[in-house]
Order: C-alpha cells, then sequence, then structure tokens
C-alpha cells in the first residue's frame, strides 16, 4: 500500500506518484492566484475618450468681419439650392487663402443618390477651379419654408469625409462655421467632427492611390 506501516518498501514509483498528487494542486492554485493580475492586464480594454472644443456665438455681429460675410453669403446660397423632394435647402461657401469666395447649394434628383450637398458644391467648384488656393473657412447655413433653422445644421458624413480629404491635400485646417437662428458654432477643424477618419494612409501598401 501506498501509506502502509512498512514505508521502507515502498516502490520508488508510489513515492513519486504521492507527491506529485500533492504538490500539484497546491502548484495550480499557486499558478491561478499568481496568473489572474496577468489575465486581468491582458484581457481589460484601454479606455480613451474623444473630446473637442468649439466656440458658440449668439448673434452674427460677435463673429469677425470675414465669417460674418460668408455666414451671410451661406444663406443667401441656401436659397438658391434645389430641394424639391426634402425642402430642406441647405448652403455653403468656402474662403480661399487669397479672399476669393466660392458658392455651392444643395442640388436635389429624382434618383436620390445623384444629388450633391452644398459643402460639397462648394468645395469641388474651390478644387476645380482654383486648385492652388487653399480653403480656410467653411460656413454653412440650412432653411426650410419657415426660414433660417434654429440650431446650427452640421455636414453629414459624406461632406465631413470630403472636407477631411481638402486639408489632408492642401496640409491645413478649415475652420467650419455652422449657423443657425439662435446660435453660431465654430469648429477649428474637420478632425474634431470626424474623428478616426478614413484616409490615403488606411488602404494597404500593396493598394497603390
Amino acid at each position: 500500500m501506498l501509506f502502509g506501516k512498512n514505508r521502507k518498501n515502498r516502490h520508488p514509483v508510489n513515492m513519486f506518484l504521492s507527491t506529485v498528487c500533492l504538490i500539484t494542486p497546491i502548484s495550480f492554485i499557486y499558478y491561478l492566484l499568481n496568473l489572474g493580475p496577468v489575465l486581468n492586464q491582458l484581457t481589460m480594454p484601454v479606455i480613451k475618450n474623444i473630446s473637442f472644443s468649439y466656440r458658440e456665438y449668439s448673434n452674427p455681429e460677435e463673429l469677425d468681419p470675414e465669417d460674418r460675410e460668408i455666414v451671410a453669403m451661406a444663406k443667401e446660397a441656401a436659397r438658391n439650392a434645389y430641394s424639391p423632394y426634402s425642402g430642406f435647402s441647405v448652403g455653403a461657401v468656402v474662403r480661399l487663402e487669397s479672399g476669393r469666395k466660392v458658392s455651392g447649394s444643395n442640388v436635389e434628383n429624382a434618383a436620390f443618390p445623384s444629388g450633391i450637398c452644398a459643402e460639397r458644391a462648394a468645395l469641388a467648384c474651390s478644387v476645380s477651379n482654383y486648385p492652388d488656393d487653399k480653403p480656410l473657412a467653411i460656413a454653412i447655413a440650412a432653411m426650410t419654408e419657415k426660414g433660417l433653422t434654429a440650431e446650427c445644421v452640421s455636414p453629414c458624413g459624406n461632406c465631413r469625409q470630403v472636407i477631411a480629404e481638402e486639408e489632408l491635400r492642401t496640409g491645413d485646417k478649415i475652420r467650419i462655421i455652422l449657423s443657425g437662428e439662435n446660435k453660431i458654432q465654430v469648429i477649428n477643424t474637420i478632425s474634431d467632427l470626424l474623428p478616426l477618419q478614413f484616409s490615403r494612409n488606411n488602404p494597404k501598401p500593396d493598394h497603390p492611390l
């Protein structure tokens, strides 16, 4: 027997097995206790926050003259929109480094994807006609049949991506000025509105642009 009275007659194999049976549970428990903190470090996610600051004004008169001018122009551009389906008219004005202003309005189409937003219309016009003149700011205003929207209207996802590409192309930030009846918001860069954005750095190296 393994634990008989005559310990001298224990077989070496039996002695080894008894030792393993005794040590293994203790070692396993010790292993788990020490492995716990390591597993926690491996499985616990790193929590990060994304936030940004922007300026808000209650009256256009509080803006500097250049910003005030393109806000007024954006409102006028919204009146030129073709939006018979949504009744939601948007105007955008891009101010370029030279001082030029380029306007755009949303143009809708019965085949829905064929339309274009005001922001993209303005940027497409500026890039097509003044490719070396960098955009510094874009003002956006929206209207319904009741007039200027009370709240600021932010660019849609497609327009944010296009503004982001233009920032990447020129290497400069584009200030975004959102105008509503009740307030005006000024954002320093599209990266604030579109964090973790898709860019030319995302495609794989074996897929050149």
